[in-house]
């Protein structure tokens, strides 16, 4: 009596908590805007359900009813039958319930997978041509992305559908005396019963035949050759074996149709026979002949125009066919003019993301419950006078309330949201190595809201605390009050140390100085997970905190007490009815992450890892970049797509591939640019690549949901940039297919590789940097995205590459790449990075430094193109040991590697000095003298310090280029009696 009882509490359950998920998406997406999606996936669902419920109920449901029509009235007397007869007895009185729920069963598992193949069905029903055939069938590639893939799912279900129908058959058959096993007149089946199961057969024959004529669009697809694509093989052998068995198969199929007319087992059985003999032979035997006796011994020959079309249909399915390459002749050697020349406006991003982040969390951290991403962004923003700059952006997000406090309460109703943007220019430091802020504090203040004006602070959508919140309830924590007084010693570019070749470059801070300055900064702000020494008086002094009560339009408004028992399900959370202060003007925020909401009402676009926020029009605005993506473009190479964006700074577990088994891609635009408001999490999704076919596909099946690239705003447009996971698919595919020749693809020889990232302890691919960079025959700088290769198996520096990220330039998305000589030995990323901690001067900096508690980080080593070469950048940070409570990184040190040289000096000018020092060193046989006491520092110009005279005939040399662009004729003296004076310098060290 209980089990029924129960049984029913739990499908009640489950039919609730199934309703409340059910309900509460389509308000979320009502609140959102974006109703037509759920209304097109749930009607698209639907009618996949029933089409392929129903399909599967008619075919076996009649192929059921047939059978037990076609029973036989007398059975012989065995005892097979007998033993039957009392299964017979126990089922006939219930037949028609094992009907139905055999059937029904069927039906709802086949309705339930067809629709999970949504989005295939509109892609089917709404494709767009390439305007682009291939080159084997002359049909466009729109057939193959759109329409292939949804005709071979098709089959699937109708072949799962008519083997099953073939099985249910042959069971009622047997049970019912149809089909027997023993049978003293040697019939095993009565003519109806072979009837019905030639039918069945035939049917399932033709459906094969159907099946083999498909199979020739999907040679396309073929990784049989030496390539992916069409092979040799596939054209001249496989397509014609398929193309006989197509034949063959409606021939069989209409011998099996035949036997209900001559109701014997040998026609049947002769054309399965049949059907199985030109299989092997036909679809096995001879593609294997043709491939081994004919392509294998003359591959590179036969295979070459396959080839040639996997090159092209690659490089245009991943958008690095219009890659512009430069043979790149580098220099490895630095003149004196070379470095005056290249020196002057030559900035580089120092500021790793991956390491200031603890910087920023110590410093703007305020509170221990804010929190920043382990990696921050790069963006541009304008100074105050309009230059734009390399800027290193976070938003201050809300982890959580403080541990001990930590209930349902604070962590829903009162602390909601985080406050205020951070900012720090990413090539500027101040004195102490601290990276210099353009936004900071509570509330924030800066250069940057200076020049960009006022926007709202509070951020309720992010990527870190609680899955959901509800506002307008309870006051909600705003900021602490007295967080400006605790954060007066910022850095800002007031305290920005401009870079100048010292007298003594090669001086690092040492432990001692960094850890007293690291213990003034613990008075400033607290430590990570910890609260300050003010964090007592949230429970004494409600004065020292604001509170706030959310006045945006974000989230579901809870206006009955349906809607708070819908949630209170939804989350399984009684407080959410029993807290008296949710009224019905309350609301609840959920799908907080921006890269959930835009997935969730774009389910056909595939998110970047790398969500990245901008203050735009008055707003702080996630911007996400997204792609339109798919693994039916025929010849092109498919990767996985997870693979391809792991790198040091992800693993590559938030990829979200969607509607790809394996997340196998080979085609991929960064179609649309979407942006989520922080503070009522309005999406928008803006087209950016309005020519890309897969999503005007996507536009005719979801109308209206994507705005014109028109309606985007000029700051927005200020602040998009090339997305990180489309250029590393890129720089993957690029490894390989730059080589655009047949016969050296075939070879392999000039293959390339990604570099393991040498700063870090793991073996993942170095991760492409942002920064501003001179790419060589271009008249300005550019804000660019670059990365590196070396040769397959060796760490020698191959290639180059940038992408131009400045969406006002005619050349933005232009992939560039600079390709080195072979013969000439450039130094690799890991190469460098050895000689750095292989070189006496470098290690005289460091060792006192490793030998002491400090802890030395090693930052991004960068690379540009410089002085008609590569030049390398790795800035050093130090950070005071002991795990002091205010611990963080400051750049101290910066080292530089041109050619074979490197070396290293407290700030990228000094280094360049001594790079170029170094570079015209004595010879070896010029002794040394012992090296004495220096006596107290002499005036600059007297002459004792040759140090110092150097540094002076440098800054003369400076001015005196500076001069000679004003005034050529003027100043070319002045500068070649600079030089000269440098070079007697020079001269005057290698004597001593």
């Amino acid at each position: 009596m209980l089990a029924p009882v129960a049984a029913t509490v739990v499908v009640i359950i489950a039919a609730l908590m199934l309703a409340a998920n059910f309900l509460t998406d389509y308000r979320w997406f009502s609140s959102v805007g974006y109703t037509s999606v759920f209304l097109t996936e749930l009607w698209t669902r639907a009618l996949l359900f029933v089409a392929a419920a129903l399909v599967m109920a008619v075919i076996v449901g009649a192929s059921i009813f047939f059978a037990y029509r076609a029973r036989p009235g007398i059975r012989p007397m065995n005892l097979e039958q007998q033993g039957l007869d009392r299964y017979r007895q126990s089922i006939d009185p219930h037949r028609k319930l094992f009907f139905w729920i055999a059937v029904g069963a069927l039906a709802l598992l086949s309705g339930a997978a067809a629709s999970g193949d949504w989005r295939s069905y509109l892609q089917f029903v709404n494709g767009v041509d390439f305007g682009l055939a291939d080159p084997e069938f002359g049909m466009d590639i729109a057939f193959f992305a759109f329409t292939y893939p949804f005709l071979r799912i098709l089959l699937g279900y109708l072949y799962a559908a008519v083997v099953l129908a073939f099985i249910a058959a042959v069971i009622v058959h047997y049970l019912y005396g149809g089909v027997r096993l023993q049978n003293d007149t040697g019939q095993r089946a009565t003519p109806a019963a072979r009837v019905h199961l030639s039918v069945l057969l035939g049917l399932f024959v033709l459906l094969r035949a159907g099946s083999y004529w498909l199979d020739r669009y999907g040679l396309v697809f073929s990784e049989r050759g030496y390539t992916f694509g069409a092979s040799y093989t596939d054209v001249h052998a496989v397509k014609t074996a398929l193309t006989i068995l197509t034949v063959i198969s409606v021939i069989c199929a209409v011998l099996f149709f035949a036997n209900v007319y001559f109701k014997n087992t040998m026609v049947p059985m002769a054309s399965l026979g049949l059907l199985v003999l030109s299989a092997v032979l036909v679809g096995v035997a001879y593609p294997e002949i043709v491939q081994r006796f004919q392509v294998s011994p003359n591959e590179q020959r036969l295979e070459s125009p396959y080839i040639e079309r996997n090159i092209e249909y690659t490089r245009q399915a991943y958008d690095i066919a219009d890659a512009e390459v430069q043979d790149y002749d580098a220099t490895t050697e630095l003149s004196t003019s070379d470095l005056v020349q290249e020196a002057q406006g030559t900035t580089v991003r120092l500021a790793d993301p991956s390491v200031v982040s603890q910087t920023f969390q110590q410093m703007q951290q305020v509170r221990g419950f804010y929190q920043f991403p382990d990696v921050l962004e790069v963006d541009r923003y304008p100074d105050s006078e309009g230059n734009l700059i390399d800027t290193i952006v976070a938003v201050r997000e809300l982890d959580g309330p403080p541990s001990d406090q930590n209930n349902w309460l604070n962590r829903h109703l009162i602390y909601t949201h985080g406050y205020g943007m951070v900012a720090a220019a990413g090539t500027e430091i101040d004195a102490e190595g601290r990276p210099v802020f353009t936004e900071y504090n509570i509330p924030p203040r800066g250069e940057l809201s200076e020049v960009v004006g006022e926007y709202e602070p509070r951020v309720y959508y992010g990527r870190e605390g609680a899955d959901y919140v509800i506002v307008q309830a309870e006051e909600e924590y705003d900021y602490p009050l007295d967080a400006e007084q605790e954060n007066t010693d910022v850095p800002t570019l007031e305290d920005a140390v401009e870079p100048e070749v010292s007298p003594s470059p090669d001086e690092a801070r040492v432990p001692a100085d960094a850890e007293q300055t690291e213990g003034e900064e613990a008075q400033e702000a607290p430590a990570e997970g910890e609260e300050g020494p003010q964090e007592e008086s949230e429970d004494t002094a409600a004065g020292s905190q604001a509170y706030n009560r959310y006045e945006g339009d974000g989230g579901v408004q809870l206006a009955s007490f349906f809607d708070r028992v819908l949630y209170a399900i939804k989350y399984q959370e009684p407080n959410i009815l029993l807290n008296s202060a949710i009224t019905d003007d309350s609301r609840i925020i959920y799908e907080r992450d921006p890269l959930d909401r835009v997935e969730k009402v774009a389910p056909f676009l595939t998110v970047d890892s790398r969500p990245y926020p901008a203050v735009v029009d008055g707003r702080i605005m996630w911007i996400v970049d997204a792609y339109t993506t798919s693994d039916g473009y025929p010849y092109a190479n498919r990767i996985d797509f997870t693979q391809a964006v792991t790198d040091t700074f992800t693993d590559g577990s938030v990829q979200q591939v969607n509607a790809l088994p394996g997340n196998q891609v080979n085609y991929i635009r960064n179609s649309v640019k979407a942006t989520v408001d922080a503070y009522d999490g309005t999406v928008t999704l803006y087209a950016w690549d309005e020519e890309d076919p897969v999503l005007q596909t996507w536009m005719d099946a979801f109308p209206d949901i994507v705005t014109d690239r028109d309606e985007m705003s000029d700051e927005l447009i200020e602040h998009l940039r090339y997305p990180d996971d489309l250029f590393k698919v890129q720089r993957e595919i690029m490894r390989e297919y730059h080589v655009t020749e047949a016969s050296a693809f075939y070879g392999g020889q000039d293959f390339w590789t990604v570099p393991n990232d040498p700063t870090g302890a793991t073996d993942r691919p170095e991760p492409p940097y942002r920064q501003t960079i001179h790419f060589p025959g271009e008249e300005e700088e550019a804000f660019s995205l670059t990365t590196t290769y070396v040769p397959r198996g060796r760490e020698n520096l191959a290639a180059f590459m940038a992408v131009n990220s400045d969406p006002n330039s005619e050349d933005y998305g232009q992939l560039k790449l600079l390709e080195l000589p072979r013969s000439t030995v450039i130094f690799g990323p890991g190469q460098v990075q050895n000689a750095f901690d292989a070189d006496a001067d470098v290690r005289e900096v460091l060792l006192p430094l490793e030998q002491s508690n400090a802890q030395v980080t090693r930052g991004n080593l960068l690379t540009l193109p410089f002085a008609g070469g590569l030049l390398y950048v790795e800035p050093l940070y130090v950070q005071a040991g002991g795990d002091g409570a205010a611990s963080f990184p400051l750049l101290q040190q910066v080292m530089v590697g041109f050619g074979e040289e490197v070396a290293i000096g407290s700030n990228l000018p000094d280094a360049l000095s001594n790079l170029f020092d170094d570079g015209e060193a004595p010879p070896p046989e010029a002794e040394e003298e012992p090296a004495e006491e220096e006596p107290e520092q002499p005036e600059a110009g007297s002459g004792d310090n040759p140090d110092q005279d150097l540094t002076d005939a440098l800054n003369e040399a400076v001015e005196a280029w500076e001069e000679s662009r004003e005034s050529q004729e003027e100043a070319d003296e002045r500068l070649r009696e600079a030089l000269e004076a440098i070079q007697e310098q020079m001269d005057e060290q290698g004597g001593n």
